[in-house]
């Protein structure tokens, strides 16, 4: 079984909004052993939707239509669905009374244009809405000898997951066969998206029965595994034996084994050994304690820290003498490794870390280019400075130095 989500909107075109309920669909259609093959979004025209309705049917068994529901005219989906599927729309008498009751209770007059919520496509089911004006649409449809279920729902966050729980899972469940999607999702820190497939595909081809996605960040590669089988047990292990070879692999690089962030697992380490940690940063600008800080829990073991932009404040809050600035300047290695040693110091902390850099776009010279970052880490015993070249813009290299930061803190922990 596939599943297409079409999100409907013109809205959602738009910079400013974004469609997050198929992601919630999507888990929920997983859990059922259904692949989402396809997700679309299509503006409010009918043409354009009525379209989208077919080549849906083409392509998937399940159909689940977002949006579109409303009161207005250019709340299109009833109409475009039933175009796409040769049926006629009928006006239900019986969700009339329903809707002008629901406005009675709220004492207002319900405008005539709320009666278009009461429109149903011929044969489907109705699907009551108890937190909105809109009720949703069950409909089973024979489309080229294939049985296609088809359901429209609500936009709205609110009104869309308990309607989709309630009412369209357990239609769902009766009427697919039992399968089951296990996944699995392996985090790398600090390797490069082909370094690490050149490693893992000699591997991961030879399960020819486990989907694997290789997604690439800042400093962070994911690898992310899915199998079905007729039991969860069946499908899992075919998951966790492909995870558990590419763990041989890659040793160390591997941080995170069950989805945890990178700072999540800083915090375990942390923890694991009574430690805690404080942080000095300047390109960074409080990222890197944003991150640590965004757990939580955190502070049983992040201290505190400084944004120390200016050279004085290097000095002022993390010790750094002015002479080593004068001498190598504050984008520097021995700047990075004093910040981590002096805030480390001032806040007496078991772990102290220091980053400096040009974050650009502006500042960057031949000797100092934008994206140079100088990364410390410093624990009483032992510093550790990293140097890194960073491609990219202002976001990502500021992201990508944190991104290294907490990972020499987790090894230097492990």
């Amino acid at each position: 079984m596939t599943a297409e989500i079409i999100a409907i909107g013109s809205e959602l075109l738009t910079p400013f909004f974004q469609d997050t309920n198929s992601l919630y669909l999507t888990e929920k259609l997983n859990e059922l052993g259904v692949d989402v093959a396809f997700k679309t979004v299509v503006g409010d025209h009918r043409d354009h939707l009525t379209a989208a309705a077919r080549i849906a049917l083409g392509r998937a068994e399940i159909l689940i239509f977002m949006g579109g529901l409303g009161p207005t005219e250019d709340d299109l989906t009833r109409e475009c669905v039933a175009a796409a599927l040769g049926r006629a729309v009928h006006r239900d008498p019986e969700l009339i009374t329903q809707l002008y009751t629901r406005f009675a209770g709220l004492r207002r007059k319900m405008p005539e244009n709320n009666e278009r919520q009461a429109d149903v496509v011929d044969g489907a089911e109705v699907l009551p809405n108890a937190l909105g004006t809109a009720p949703g649409q069950w409909i089973e449809h024979e489309h080229e000898g294939a049985r296609r279920y088809i359901l429209l729902l609500p936009g709205p966050p609110h009104e869309i997951k308990p309607m989709f729980d309630e009412q369209c899972v357990p239609r769902l469940r009766k009427r697919l066969p039992r399968r089951f999607i296990a996944t699995r999702v392996l985090k790398i820190a600090m390797m490069g998206e082909s370094d690490v497939d050149h490693r893992a595909a000699p591997i991961y081809r030879r399960f020819l029965d486990v989907q694997t996605t290789i997604l690439a960040g800042a400093g962070d590669i994911q690898l992310r595994f899915s199998a079905r089988g007729e039991s969860l047990q069946a499908a899992q292990a075919r998951v966790n034996e492909l995870s558990g070879l590419l763990e041989d692999e890659f040793e160390d690089h591997v941080y995170s084994t069950q989805g945890e962030s990178l700072e999540q697992i800083v915090g375990y380490y942390l923890q694991m050994r009574g430690a805690n940690i404080a942080v000095a940063e300047s390109c960074t600008g409080g990222l890197l304690g944003e991150r640590i800080t965004r757990v939580s829990g955190s502070s049983r073991y992040f201290v505190g820290g400084a944004i120390v932009y200016d050279n004085e404040m290097k000095t002022l809050f993390a010790n750094v003498p002015p002479m080593l600035i004068a001498q190598y300047g504050a984008v520097s290695k021995q700047v990075a490794e004093a910040l981590a040693v002096g805030i480390r110091d001032e806040c007496r902390a078991t772990i102290g870390v220091g980053i400096t850099g040009v974050a650009g776009p502006t500042g960057g010279t031949e000797e100092k280019p934008v994206g140079l970052v100088y990364i410390a880490v410093a624990d009483g015993k032992r510093t550790e400075v990293v140097e890194r070249r960073v491609p990219g813009d202002r976001d990502r290299i500021r992201w990508w130095a944190t991104q290294q930061a907490l990972d020499l803190v987790r090894r230097m922990l492990m």
